[in-house]
C-alpha cells in the first residue's frame, strides 16, 4: 500500500539523503549487510525483553532497508545481484525480527504464543513468494494492504509498546492474510484472461 501510495513522497525524502550516504563513501551492499546485523541483533535483545534496546535496533535496521536501494542508484551500483541481495536479506530480516518476538512471547506469555508471529512469518513468506513468482511469469502481483514496508511499521510499534504486542500481531496476521488473498487472486485473473493475438 506504501509503495503505490505514498512512494514519491517517499522518494523525494530518500534520494538526496541515498545521495549524501553515497558521497561519503557507503555502499548499498554495506548498508544491506549492516540491517541483516541490526536485525540480528534487534532478534536477540527483543527475546531477551530488552524491548526498547530491540526497538531502536528495529528502526536501525528498517532505515538501513529504506535506503540501500536510493544508495545504490546515487552510485550507479544498482544490479541484479544487489537486488538479489537486498531480497534475500529481506526475508532473513523477517525471520529474525519474527524469530525473536517469537522467543519473547514464549519466555513471558507460555509457549503457545510463539505460534502468532510464526503465523504471521508464514503469511509474509506467502506475500513475497506470489510477487516474486507472478513477477517471473509475466504478471503484476504489487499492492494489498499490508506489504512489507506496513509489516515493519507495524512490528516496529507494537514492539515498542507491549501493550500492544499481541493485540497488533492479530491485526498483522488478519491483514496479511487479506493482502495474501487479494494478491492471488489479482495474479489468478492476470493469469485466466485471454491471450491477446
Amino acid at each position: 500500500m506504501f509503495d503505490g501510495m505514498f512512494r514519491k513522497g517517499v522518494d523525494s525524502v530518500t534520494t538526496p539523503i541515498g545521495r549524501g550516504l553515497a558521497a561519503i563513501g557507503l555502499s548499498a551492499d554495506v548498508l544491506t549487510s549492516f540491517g541483516l546485523v541490526m536485525a540480528g541483533a534487534s532478534a536477540v535483545a527483543i527475546g531477551m525483553g530488552r524491548l526498547g534496546l530491540g526497538t531502536v535496533l528495529l528502526v536501525m535496521t528498517a532505515l538501513s532497508d529504506l535506503f540501500d536501494g536510493p544508495v545504490a542508484a546515487a552510485r550507479g551500483t544498482s544490479s541484479n545481484r544487489g537486488a538479489f541481495f537486498d531480497s534475500t536479506a529481506d526475508r532473513v530480516t523477517d525471520g529474525l525480527l519474527l524469530g525473536g518476538i517469537a522467543w519473547y512471547l514464549a519466555s513471558e506469555h507460555g509457549a503457545q504464543w510463539a505460534v502468532l508471529p510464526m503465523a504471521v512469518l508464514g503469511v509474509s513468506a506467502v506475500i513475497s513468494y506470489e510477487r516474486a513468482k507472478a513477477e517471473l511469469l509475466g504478471f503484476v502481483a504489487k499492492g494489498g494492504l499490508m506489504e512489507r514496508a506496513e509489516r515493519t511499521v507495524v512490528l516496529a510499534v507494537a514492539v515498542a509498546f507491549e501493550v500492544l504486542l499481541i493485540p497488533l500481531l492479530w491485526v498483522l496476521l488478519v491483514l496479511s492474510i487479506i493482502t495474501a488473498v487479494t494478491r492471488f487472486v489479482k495474479v489468478w485473473r492476470q493469469a485466466s484472461a485471454p491471450m491477446s493475438k
